[in-house]
């Protein structure tokens, strides 16, 4: 038996909590957000908690309980308190700014790099080198940021990219010259 599935998840007040046909739909004042789970684990509202549990005893159940209770209490967080993630640009010349609800980034190339946000997710831009991306669904948080990231990754001589707030860049020393 999982030990993270075995603690039951509190629901905070003004979330709404629905079960219908192996899918969890929470809503909250963020948003709403919905998880189907599967059929070796069971899942039940008891009095102002959410209990997940597994079906049988063998192993692969045991990870799917886990799997579905953190997958559901995810959901929770992120249709009351939201999720966000905060990115920086190092480089000179680099920066980045809002076109409406769309990420203008200058980072470097000979042309602008355009980020649309898909639904759901929030953008942000402080000072012109800090970017927040923010919203209620925690992989679609991460999966922008990750994208916006990737379009210019942090490289190891001088550090210049873009990079996760609080990420440490293992730095590599330039040419050592001749001598």
């Amino acid at each position: 038996m999982s030990r993270i599935g075995k603690k039951p998840i509190e629901i905070p007040s003004g979330v709404e909590v629905k079960i219908e046909n192996n899918v969890v739909t929470v809503k909250g004042p963020k948003g709403t957000e919905s998880v189907a789970y599967r059929n070796e684990v069971k899942v039940s509202v008891v009095e102002n908690n959410i209990i997940v549990e597994p079906n049988s005893d063998d192993r692969k159940t045991g990870a799917l309980h886990g799997l579905f209770r953190t997958l559901i209490a995810n959901a929770i967080h992120g249709v009351s308190k939201g999720f966000e993630k905060k990115l920086e640009i190092v480089g000179v010349g680099y920066r980045a700014n809002m076109e409406g609800s769309n990420l203008n980034m200058a980072l470097g190339y000979s042309h602008p790099v355009l980020i649309v946000p898909p639904a759901g997710i929030t953008l942000s831009v402080e000072a012109n080198t800090k970017i927040t991306v923010a919203g209620s669904n925690k992989q679609a948080v991460g999966d922008v940021a990750a994208f916006i990231r990737s379009k210019r990754p942090p490289e190891v001589y001088k550090g210049k990219g873009v990079k996760y707030e609080g990420e440490y860049i293992r730095r590599k020393a330039g040419k050592a010259g001749k001598k």
